[in-house]
């Protein structure tokens, strides 16, 4: 009888299957690991490279941008501030002038100061003393004044001043109530005459509370009875 061949033995290995596998695994990881750190190095070499350079201002000075531009920008704000600064010095011209041609220059004074272009008129230029209606010979004025203010957007504030006598009638109760109603009347006046608009203007009574001379002569009185008139200058506003 014929016997079967027994088939050799299977050599046994060392180590089990999964151990292969598991290593391969901790291997890639290894490797994986090893390509962070020597990324992350090239970028702190990298990053340190730009950081000096731009320490060094003479590249900056000597190397031109590879991006071209077409022209530099300039900065509106300097514009802007250039164009209200030359609409303040055309508007003093010409109120000057016309005071001049007029010879108004003893009843009203035009200046420029850091709130901007200040008319001040005694108290003949516009009103009857002790009254707050305009008298018909200030037209002119006004109408100049109201003409020049058209051509600019400036806030304008007018404010009233009396001197320190005491004033009580129907009317006007006290100086308070006679400076701010002279102070509304110029206000009025030039919008109604002019077609400017009421929200640029702001109408203030000081009373006798601002006076610019002591008033202990007929002298100093009428200078103190007065109008002013400021077209502001947009930048001591912001301030």
């Amino acid at each position: 009888m014929r016997q079967r061949r027994r088939s050799a033995p299977e050599p046994k290995s060392s180590a089990p299957r999964w151990m292969v596998t598991f290593s391969d695994l901790i291997t890639l990881i290894l490797v994986f690991f090893i390509l962070l750190f020597s990324m992350s190095q090239i970028d702190i070499v990298k990053f340190r490279a730009i950081a000096e350079s731009f320490q060094q201002k003479q590249i900056l000075e000597f190397y031109p941008s590879v991006i071209p531009f077409e022209k530099p920008s300039s900065n509106p704000e300097i514009v802007d501030d250039d164009v209200h600064e030359e609409n303040l010095k055309e508007l003093l011209t010409g109120i000057q002038s016309y005071l001049k041609e007029n010879k108004l220059n003893d009843i009203v004074v035009a200046t420029r100061t850091d709130r901007g272009v200040v008319l001040v008129l005694q108290e003949q230029a516009l009103f009857d003393s002790g009254e707050a209606a305009i008298l018909e010979s200030s037209y002119p004025l006004l109408n100049k004044v109201g003409e020049l203010l058209s051509q600019i957007p400036n806030f304008v504030k007018v404010e009233g001043h009396t001197d320190n006598r005491p004033i009580s009638t129907y009317q006007f109760p006290s100086n308070w109530e006679l400076s701010s109603a002279r102070a509304g009347a110029v206000i009025r006046y030039l919008i109604d005459n002019e077609g400017l608009d009421p929200k640029r203007f702001i109408a203030v009574g000081y009373g006798d509370t601002r006076p610019i001379a002591s008033n202990d002569t007929e002298a100093n009185l009428q200078k103190n009875r007065r109008v002013e008139i400021i077209i502001s200058d947009p930048g001591y506003e912001e301030e």
